[in-house]
């Protein structure tokens, strides 16, 4: 049977872009272990992929300077090659300590996939060409299919993929169709034509060129998706967790939307840029209100917002598309402009902006970029129509924004501004956008004005007064929540508080209360191990816990990022540890590769409190973690995990890796009474865990009637392993 030209070239292309973004969530999954589970590893993962998709979009267009048939031969050549690096999977370097972690992630992960990567990432626009070169045909929709590959890899992965195979299975997976896409592009390239050179030059000779205005547009259209792709996914991990399934939806939607915007069908493309302005007023609320709580209904309207403002862009994208003698030149600059999307999200706004400023403006961006369209309302038509109303009208408009934005902000009247007040000048923002729509510079003053009214104000004011802090592992707040309240907070998480009441500076607050399970264990240490008790705390926070130590024990705290180790020890922050411990020893780096270097049985006591927002990373909860803090604790040791999170039911993890390790295990669950808000006490759940169950009954004992209920394993659920570990049987239904 005979399969002809078209049908070939799709199974093709669809087969490498499977494969491409197949790789991409699995390498990342692999990279956790060794890199942390910080949401920007993904961020640094997706530009890597990036700039190897740009040099496989480069080689793509210099290929076009041979004859098709010698394309042909180069390209396959060159997939032989590639094949000495299968099969795929990280190299074994360790990073150095005094190394910067953004730069580490992107030296390993491209030194570890980059020959591979660079091959399959031609795929798309060279099998195009030759598409063009054998059928005679537009080429342009098969960048649809593409992209649904793409997004089948992406599905794939997190669905079917992690859940059923292990990272060892999953290399060897990939490799094996590695080779069957080797005789797929073998196939189609025995479609081309001979002499298929004089085509292209012929092709080309007639297209005139796309001037330097035209592919700078190309560029700036695709930069805005591609950074809106990445800070949506950094807003999301930065809350649950840094995994698979997070990271695939705002890459599975993004890809999506170039199958919809290069779809011959243009009716959903239309929609989206017509509903686009509108879309972009959701955004710009989700950006300065999204950091209260997480309910699924922002998740779900930050991705619409994503969805739809893609489309559109690419929408535009299409519609500028040169003739097929340019195609290749047309993608290159497509990725150039998708990869300074990335550089901006993944190195430059960590760098130069203390909080995520970056999604607001790349908003501000889209409202710039969206093709100019008559409004659908008949007011918005009837107000710009006359060139001479204009002048009056947009000034005026731009003024009262202005002063709307700063009495709802509370910067005309601070904190006296009534509520009321408030709402209506955030209600008149909302109406003068809509007045404003089919007029790009207006509707992006608006987004800037309504952004302003919601929190802006507050956030650059925080920002003048230094109160923020961003890092490569996240943005900090430190901020007076009342005259007597200091808190700290990592994302939309709070990670400290410190009580200002004269007498009560050193009281143990939060998640670490006298009678949450870290407050049982920690105030009864002389009773557990003696008077010289060893304490190991990974995750060191505003130092809250370090006013449980007393005279002569050793204590020792594992942090990952030098940011929070200058705000705790910074006494105009937070005073824990310069009252409790003003030399505490601690140790800068990931938990799990800092704990290995310690010696055997050094600690009585380990304390695993490392979050990333609202979330422990996933490498600290596998069982090779837990052999890494069985060896740092001495016989009889105990090990206190702190599993409270809004998503994640952690306890089967937990239960499952002491099943495996030979741990037995308790679980306090504290609920503070309300006799007690006024001292900052916070519902938690801590696991504690001995591999000598007579130390848990001394715990229990000791615990002043305090209830540590046995934590018995899940059936059917098994330990996470660093080569197998899912969330979805642990995700929660309802927050």
């Amino acid at each position: 049977m005979r399969i002809g030209t078209r049908p070939r070239f799709v199974v093709t292309i669809c087969a490498g872009s499977f494969l491409l973004f197949l790789v991409q969530p699995m390498i990342a999954r692999m990279a956790l272990p060794r890199l942390g589970g910080a949401p920007s590893v993904w961020n640094s993962a997706m530009l890597v992929y990036q700039v190897l998709l740009l040099g496989g979009y480069a080689y793509a267009h210099m290929l076009g300077r041979f004859p098709a048939r010698r394309q042909a031969l180069i390209h396959l050549s060159l997939f032989l090659v590639a094949a000495i690096f299968l099969p795929i999977g990280l190299m074994g370097w360790q990073p150095p300590q005094d190394m910067e972690p953004a730069l580490w992630v992107l030296w390993l992960l491209a030194a570890s996939i980059g020959p591979l990567f660079f091959v399959v990432a031609a795929q798309a626009p060279l099998l195009q060409r030759w598409f063009a070169l054998a059928d005679g045909r537009d080429p342009y929709p098969l960048y649809a299919a593409s992209n649904l590959g793409s997004f089948a890899g992406l599905i794939a992965y997190p669905l079917l993929v992690e859940p059923l195979l292990t990272l060892k299975a999953q290399s060897l997976l990939w490799s094996l169709c590695y080779g069957a896409l080797f005789f797929l592009v073998y196939a189609s390239a025995r479609r081309l034509p001979p002499g298929g050179a004089g085509e292209v030059t012929a092709q080309a000779s007639d297209a005139p060129r796309p001037d330097g205005r035209r592919m700078l547009h190309w560029m700036a259209l695709a930069a805005v998706p591609s950074g809106l792709m990445m800070s949506t996914s950094l807003y999301l991990t930065t809350d649950i967790v840094a995994m698979p399934l997070l990271w695939v939806l705002p890459l599975g939607l993004y890809l999506l939307s170039f199958t919809v915007a290069f779809a011959a069908r243009r009716g959903a493309a239309d929609f989206s840029i017509l509903i686009a302005p509108l879309i972009l007023l959701i955004g710009a609320c989700i950006a300065f209100t999204g950091g209260i709580h997480f309910p699924v209904f922002i998740a779900l309207g930050i991705l619409a917002v994503l969805f739809v403002v893609a489309i559109a862009l690419h929408a535009r994208l299409y519609d500028l598309r040169p003739e097929p003698a340019h195609l290749t030149r047309f993608y290159l600059l497509m990725s150039v402009g998708g990869m300074v999307g990335g550089l901006f999200c993944a190195l430059l706004a960590p760098l130069i902006f203390d909080w995520t400023y970056e999604y607001p403006i790349l908003l501000i961006a889209a409202a710039l970029l969206l093709p100019a369209r008559k409004a659908t309302l008949r007011l918005p038509q009837l107000l710009w129509e006359d060139a001479r109303r204009r002048v009056w009208l947009a000034p005026l408009m731009l003024l009262l924004g202005l002063a709307l934005s700063m009495v709802g902000g509370g910067l005309a009247l601070g904190d006296a501004t009534p509520p009321l007040v408030k709402s209506l000048s955030f209600c008149a923002i909302i109406v003068m956008a809509i007045l404003t729509l089919g007029q790009r510079f207006m509707t992006a003053a608006m987004l800037v004005y309504l952004m302003l009214c919601l929190s802006g104000w507050e956030k650059l004011s925080q920002s003048a007064s230094g109160m923020l802090t961003r890092s490569y592992f996240g943005v900090y707040g430190v901020a007076n929540k009342s005259a007597t309240e200091r808190i700290l907070f990592h994302g939309t998480t709070l990670h400290g508080v410190q009580n200002l009441e004269p007498g009560r500076e050193r009281d143990p607050t939060s998640y670490y209360a006298p009678k949450s399970g870290v407050g049982l264990a920690l105030g009864h240490a002389p009773d557990l191990f003696g008077g010289k008790a060893r304490i190991d705390v990974v995750g060191l926070g505003a130092g809250t816990l370090a006013c449980y130590a007393r005279p002569g024990q050793t204590w020792r705290f594992y942090e990952i990022d030098p940011a929070i180790v200058a705000i705790a020890r910074d006494p105009a922050d937070f005073s824990f540890l310069a009252r409790c411990q003003p030399r505490a020893d601690i140790v800068i780096g990931d938990a799990r590769m800092t704990l290995a270097r310690q010696p055997a049985g050094g600690a009585d006591i380990v304390v695993i409190d490392a979050f990333s927002s609202d979330s422990i990373p996933m490498h600290l909860l596998t069982r090779e973690a837990m052999a890494i803090y069985g060896r740092r604790l001495a016989p009889g040791g105990l090990l206190l995990i702190h599993i409270s999170n809004r998503y994640l039911d952690l306890r089967p993890v937990v239960a499952g890796d002491a099943m495996a390790g030979g741990w037995h295990a308790r679980l306090r669950h504290y609920k503070p009474a309300k006799r007690d808000a006024a001292r900052r006490y916070a519902a938690s759940i801590w696991v504690a865990l001995s591999r000598d169950p007579s130390q848990l009954d001394r715990l229990a004992r000791v615990s002043d009637g305090e209830t540590w209920r046995w934590l018995n394993p899940t059936p059917g659920f098994s330990a996470w392993t660093d080569d197998h570990a899912s969330i979805l049987p642990v995700l929660k239904i309802r927050p």
